[in-house]
């Protein structure tokens, strides 16, 4: 006794906790830590860096983490030192119960490196609880006919400490009757008995106070008291007898609450009421208390709480019987509780890159994944899937860690994100699953070059048109995103007819619409052919051509132009000669013009607009040929003014006017004496234009033969002649106009000389005029030589226009 209270009096002494550390460090990551429970906060664990490897720094919270398998996380790292450190008290006894080994396990990730290692905890046991008993007060009922070394069980206490801290002895209080014998079972429980030492006198007392002692094994001694009243009654000497000293049952964990698991019986050979036994349940957890009863009349036990597999998979108690008399048996009774598959797997993502670059490599670690099920068994055995049409695939990392990588080349441009599904099943009957869902996002990367819709354009604007007209607007797609998908657009090319390119066009370098920068002339120039590059912002950037031209439309904006009958330079007034026998039907002259325009815009029609004698002439209207209409009779005028309409076919129609001066004559001495009378009347009281005009007949019959023979010689050399082109056109059977001047025949010098080449098509006729005034240059032997030989054709079955070319040569 004395050495049980020199160990109660060393309760007040500081308990100092050594803590053991041992590591391990196996072929899969697997770190072990040894700590003793009820550890204070603050208290280093170990040093998980160093043990790691890892250099503490350029460590940070995101980098490194712990991920606790629990509903309670009772560790923390700290980043800077790498020491691991205790959250919250460490309760060996609440977390693990009675078990012999207390482990925790959590893992250590690291982001960076994408790798988990596994970390598990020892809790070792302190001598931190006392013995206690179930009952503070007990209660005994002897007959005082008891024989000697009679036993009476006693309740034990319990302690949750474990090993030597646990429950090592019992003592009693000094007394002349009783004593107490503790017994070791084979499974290693005490069990405690109070045994009759002398013989009870009720008449000498009829109540005994005792009180019984538990204490543990630990440094400082923990005990726990209890109170024994042993009451002296009549004679009771049978105890109750079990039928069976251990009873076994196993119950599915989803029994619902109240149902019958077993039937314990026990029976006391004694009568009347000395037999009569009743039950109750001894040794049990607090747990367990909540979740089991024993009707003690019929020792049925059944459950009042749910049972959870997860939580406990066994349970062990005592049923104990009981008489009247306070004679007792006990037996023991182990339930266990079978797991049914009533967890899904749980889904944890770990860790997960927001985005990932669509040129990634295959094999590119995107998430970290862990999967848990609290059943066991087949029930607790997951495997995870995601599904095939999707580049991605799973790998098995550590224990129940995988990693969600990349399975072959991306394309942001045909997927730009992915929702992966990830499902978890286990083997469980029914089989349960769970999912969760990672959207993994692509990042662009400048792969694409813009697109033309087009691989050429045509575009089209009609001349004349404002400067700064929009032409059209061209697109260029780009697949990619933001600035690798940001388009500029720009002209590139050379001169058009000498004009520079950037002078007549330009683009909108963001919205791609062209523009003319003038206002074009489509008979300056027809067309525009340029390229225009669309290039993207990315880097490097990328950009593709396309071929533009642009066509110009013609509009009716040129009146037609008057080649023939051109207009005298000298003030004269220029006139066509036609002789007064003339046929109807006869060529007087022809009116030729052109349009600068094309298409309809140059089609020409020709029309009489107003003649001196209206019906004596007509006009073609497609060819502009002056012809007679009737044969030439005394009454007309000699001198016959015809004003010609030449009109295009564009929309509003452009004209011209061309005024033809027509003489009618049939001899020279008629022309010189009607030109004579046209140019000036004569004054009667003058003699000068008489003599003039005499004069000048006198010259021309002297000349006459000369010219004859000029002729000929000339007509020879013009056919031998190779100085024209072959391809050149003249006007075939219209004759040379013939000027004769007012003021004398001197105008006929006067003319000028056309050359005319015509196509089929009005927008290839081309006209060259020469501005010469014969007049003030001597004559050209060839232009002669073309102008003789030109009257000659046009005055063959014509011999009234023969004398107009000898006047040609007189002056």
């Amino acid at each position: 006794m004395a050495n049980v209270h020199m160990l109660l009096e060393n309760k007040g002494r500081v308990l100092f906790c050594l803590i053991l550390v041992n590591v391990w460090e196996a072929v899969s990551g697997q770190i072990r830590y040894s700590i003793p429970e009820e550890m204070q906060k603050g208290s280093s664990v170990g040093n998980i860096a160093k043990d790691l490897g890892l250099a503490i720094t350029g460590l940070s919270d995101p980098e490194v983490r712990i991920v606790g398998r629990g509903r309670t996380q009772y560790f923390t790292l700290n980043i800077k030192s790498g020491h691991l450190y205790p959250t919250e008290r460490v309760d060996r006894e609440q977390i693990c119960g009675q078990k012999q080994t207390c482990l925790l396990n959590f893992e250590i990730i690291v982001e960076d490196k994408m790798k988990v290692f596994g970390v598990e905890v020892e809790i070792t046991d302190i001598n931190d609880n006392e013995p206690r008993f179930q009952e503070d007060e007990l209660e005994f009922r002897i007959s005082e006919l008891a024989a000697v070394g009679t036993r009476y069980s006693l309740e034990g206490a319990q302690d949750p400490d474990l090993g030597t801290n646990s429950v090592q002895g019992y003592y009693l209080s000094s007394n002349k009757h009783f004593s107490l014998d503790v017994q070791t079972g084979a499974d290693g429980d005490k069990y405690v008995e109070l045994v009759l030492e002398k013989s009870l006198d009720r008449e000498e007392q009829d109540v005994h106070d005792l009180i019984l002692t538990a204490t543990d094994g630990g440094d400082p001694v923990r005990s726990g008291i209890a109170e024994i009243r042993v009451m002296v009654l009549d004679a009771n000497d049978n105890a109750p007898v079990f039928s069976q000293p251990v009873y076994k049952v196993s119950v599915l964990e989803n029994v619902p609450v109240g149902s019958l698991l077993l039937t314990v019986n026990a029976t006391d050979p004694d009568e009347a009421i000395n037999s009569e036994v009743t039950y109750s349940l001894r040794k049990m957890k607090d747990k367990a208390s909540q979740i089991f009863q024993v009707d003690s009349k019929t020792g049925e036990i059944s459950t009042v709480g749910n049972l959870d597999y997860e939580e406990a998979a066994s349970y062990e108690m005592e049923v104990q019987a009981k008489d009247v008399g306070d004679l007792s048996a006990r037996s023991k009774v182990l339930i266990a509780v079978i797991d049914i598959n009533d967890n899904a797997p749980e889904i944890t993502v770990t860790s997960v890159i927001k985005s990932v670059s669509e040129d990634s490599p295959p094999g590119t670690v995107i998430a970290l994944i862990h999967l848990h099920d609290r059943d066991s068994g087949e029930n607790g055995e997951v495997t995870c899937s995601i599904p095939r049409n999707i580049p991605f695939r799973l790998q098995k990392s550590f224990d129940n860690y995988y990693s969600l990588v990349s399975d072959r080349a991306l394309d942001r441009e045909r997927v730009s994100d992915y929702n992966v599904t990830i499902t978890a099943t286990d083997r469980g009957t029914p089989l349960l699953s769970s999912t969760t869902t990672i959207l993994v996002q692509l990042s662009d990367i400048n792969d694409n070059a813009p697109i033309f819709s087009q691989t050429s354009y045509t575009l089209y604007i009609t001349e004349n048109n404002p400067r700064g007209t929009s032409v059209c607007s061209l697109k260029a797609n780009d697949p990619d995103s933001g600035e690798n998908a940001r388009v500029t657009y720009s002209i590139t090319g050379t001169q058009i007819q000498k004009a520079p390119l950037p002078s007549s066009i330009s683009i909108n370098s963001e919205t791609g619409a062209v523009y003319a920068l003038r206002s074009f002339d489509y008979e300056q120039f027809r067309e525009i052919r340029f390229q225009v590059q669309a290039q993207d912002g990315g880097s490097p950037p990328l950009s593709s051509n396309v071929s533009v031209t642009l066509f110009i439309l013609d509009q009716n904006d040129n009146s037609p132009h008057i080649l023939h009958p051109s207009f005298p330079t000298d003030g004269s007034t220029g006139v066509e000669l036609a002789p007064r026998s003339s046929e109807p039907g006869y060529l007087v002259t022809k009116v030729v013009a052109v349009d600068a325009d094309s298409g309809q815009n140059a089609w020409l029609s020709y029309q009489l607009l107003r003649a001196t004698e209206p019906g004596l002439f007509s006009v073609g209207l497609h060819s502009g040929e002056i012809r007679t209409a009737r044969s030439f009779v005394d009454k007309d005028a000699l001198k016959q003014s015809l004003v010609v309409l030449v009109k295009d076919n564009g929309q509003p129609p452009l004209s011209a006017t061309a005024t033809v001066t027509v003489v009618v004559a049939d001899s020279i001495p008629e022309i010189l004496s009607d030109l004579s009378s046209l140019s000036a009347p004569a004054d009667p009281q003058s003699s000068l234009t008489l003599y003039l005009v005499i004069a000048v007949a006198s010259v021309s019959c002297l000349f006459f033969t000369f010219i004859l023979v000029l002729l000929a010689l000339r007509l020879r050399r013009w056919r031998n002649s190779q100085l024209f082109d072959s391809s050149s056109v003249s006007f075939s059977g219209v004759p040379v106009s013939q000027f004769v001047g007012i003021d004398g025949v001197r105008a006929f010098l006067h003319s000028y000389s056309h050359e005319v080449s015509l196509t089929t098509d009005s927008r290839k006729s081309q006209c060259i005029q020469s501005a010469l005034n014969y007049s003030n240059r001597p004559i050209d032997e060839k232009k002669e030589g073309l102008l003789i030989a030109e009257n000659l054709r046009n005055n063959e079955g014509n011999d009234a226009l023969g004398p107009v070319s000898f006047l040609y040569l007189l002056f």
